[in-house]
């Protein structure tokens, strides 16, 4: 065998893909790890309320839809079954005010985190585009700019923005992570706003069920968005309300040619939400009851964090709706993060969530009543 050129090894590996993922911060919850084993290392366990995740069982009802629909060999469409399209439109109406939803206004996607990611590419943003999202904020919203070679954008409000070049603006209400909620004479303003430049409205209301001291208002209520959907979508997930963040359930409502443009895409992405999913969706979204239970979980989950808190030293800051205190001692958060691990009890840093939160941690309650009590008994 001839010798390989002088200077140039046999086995060298040459890439041909882009790294995509240098464009990306560091993934924020790697650096949570050193601090879950200080608390995994507690002699009664830990107490994890750093991720907002469902731990209460999926509502039978929802669990018997799926396995009636689990016989399920076809391809689903991308656009759901008209039973899907008519749930959603009938909850929209019902619950957030819309008035005249057509299907053609609405759009099941595959978990709200993988539209949040996708959504900017999927419109054809890239370099010289701006999207725009609450200084504070879930950082998915950066990632999706990011992805698409966009710039990101953060606002205090979003009026004060210059409109040119920004393509897309996040509204989030009820807020993660400060559970600030947007009110209907702020929601409007900003929607006229928007329309008189130009600029798209997405608004994240997947917390929108989980109101506590605030009525939170959607987007597509009629006396926000005039009655017409022009330039607006609402993205909801049924994760929270319905505990199905295992089953990536999720829609958008709102503005039809955007929505058919992203319909029109993903056809040819093949973003189906699985078919059993569906006729989950169909279910949870026609029934109160079990949501109404959830809340309940939840209030009293909340008030006996809530409390030990304040009496820990704490003060709560917003937090009138979502599934989260945002907490603070007037320190650095990496400093409360480690307090709280010595004691077992695991939280997210308000960094995580953008620089303004630096001296913020935000409490998840969505720990089991036995694991919420044992934090309580802890900070006391």
């Amino acid at each position: 065998m001839p010798a390989a050129p002088e200077g140039r090894r046999t086995h060298e590996k040459v890439s041909t893909v882009s790294a995509v993922s240098s464009r990306l911060p560091v993934f924020p919850w790697d650096k949570l790890e050193p601090y879950k084993k200080t608390a995994a290392a507690h002699p009664d366990g830990i107490v994890d309320l750093s991720v907002g995740t469902p731990v209460d069982p999926v509502p039978e009802l929802i669990r018997r839809a799926l396995v009636d629909a689990a016989d399920s060999p076809g391809y689903p469409t991308v656009w759901g079954t008209a039973a899907l399209r008519d749930a959603v439109t009938g909850w929209c109406e019902r619950r957030l005010g819309a008035r005249g939803l057509a299907h053609t206004n609405v759009l099941p996607v595959v978990g709200s985190k993988e539209l949040v990611a996708w959504l900017p590419t999927q419109l054809g943003l890239g370099p010289g585009d701006k999207v725009a999202y609450p200084r504070l904020a879930y950082p998915t919203y950066e990632v999706g700019a990011r992805l698409a070679g966009a710039e990101p954008l953060v606002y205090d409000d979003p009026t004060e923005l210059d409109p040119a070049g920004l393509r897309l603006l996040w509204l989030n209400s009820p807020s993660n992570p400060t559970g600030r909620v947007l009110g209907k004479d702020e929601l409007t303003r900003i929607v006229a706003w928007a329309r008189e430049h130009g600029v798209l409205v997405f608004s994240d209301e997947c917390y929108l069920e989980l109101g506590w001291e605030a009525e939170p208002v959607s987007v597509l209520r009629e006396d926000v968005c005039g009655g017409s959907y022009e330039g607006v979508v609402a993205v909801h997930s049924l994760s929270k309300r319905s505990n199905l963040a295992g089953y990536r359930a999720a829609f958008v409502a709102g503005d039809q040619d955007v929505l058919g443009e992203l319909l029109r895409i993903r056809k040819h992405g093949g973003m189906m939400t699985p078919a059993p999913v569906q006729a989950a969706t169909v279910a949870a979204l026609g029934d109160d009851a079990h949501v109404r239970e959830q809340r309940e979980r939840y209030a009293r989950r909340r008030d006996a964090l809530r409390t030990a808190l304040v009496g820990h030293g704490f003060r709560i800051e917003h937090s009138e709706a979502s599934l989260y205190l945002w907490a603070t001692r007037d320190e650095p958060c990496w400093d409360t993060v480690g307090h709280l691990a010595d004691l077992g009890v695991l939280v997210a840093p308000g960094d995580f969530y953008g620089a303004a939160g630096e001296r913020f941690v935000r409490v998840a309650f969505t720990a089991t009543d036995e694991r919420v009590e044992a934090a309580v008994k802890r900070l006391g």
